[in-house]
């Protein structure tokens, strides 16, 4: 009554489940190789930068916000022509011309699409960038850093050029 072959099962299940662990373990090395991972470059600096810096950049924050307030003026991003525009203000609502803004926008699945945007045209607090064409429709990552004297604030936007109600601060 007792099965002879029984024992002949186990070497062939275990060699078979073997090579179809190998087999997705390649399979995953694969896809690993052909898409690889972007750096992040939250905050205009590698992520290892940031990490370290984190306490500094959200004390720099509060202190920058206890002086000024920034406001984003451009009502929607589009893939053509789409003009990036700020507003610096100090907290009695007087206009800072001597500000340095710089602005890139990039996308959130790779860097070889960043777009960096310097020089704008300041008048009364308004600081307004050329227009640019976005070289691809769908969500982009807005990211500024404004320094006044000696404060500092990053200031990270998302939008998406296909949907003008899609806005993240």
């Amino acid at each position: 009554m007792i099965d002879k072959n029984a024992g002949k099962k186990w070497p062939w299940i275990i060699g078979v489940s073997t090579v179809i662990v190998i087999g997705f373990a390649i399979g995953t090395i694969k896809v690993a190789i052909s898409n690889p991972v972007e750096m992040s470059e939250y905050g205009m600096q590698s992520y290892h930068e940031y990490d370290d810096n984190v306490n500094n950049i959200i004390n720099a924050k509060i202190e920058f916000d206890k002086k000024y307030t920034i406001a984003f003026l451009t009502p929607q991003i589009t893939n053509q022509a789409s003009v990036v525009a700020y507003e610096i203000k100090d907290k009695s609502g007087k206009a800072v011309d001597d500000a340095n803004l710089s602005v890139v926008l990039t996308r959130p699945d790779t860097v070889k699409f960043d777009i960096a945007l310097d020089k704008p045209v300041v008048e009364n607090g308004v600081y307004t960038f050329k227009a640019i064409d976005l070289p691809k429709a769908g969500r982009w990552d807005i990211m500024a850093r404004v320094t006044v004297g000696e404060n500092q604030r990053y200031y990270n936007l998302k939008a998406d050029t296909r949907n003008p109600s899609t806005f993240e601060f």
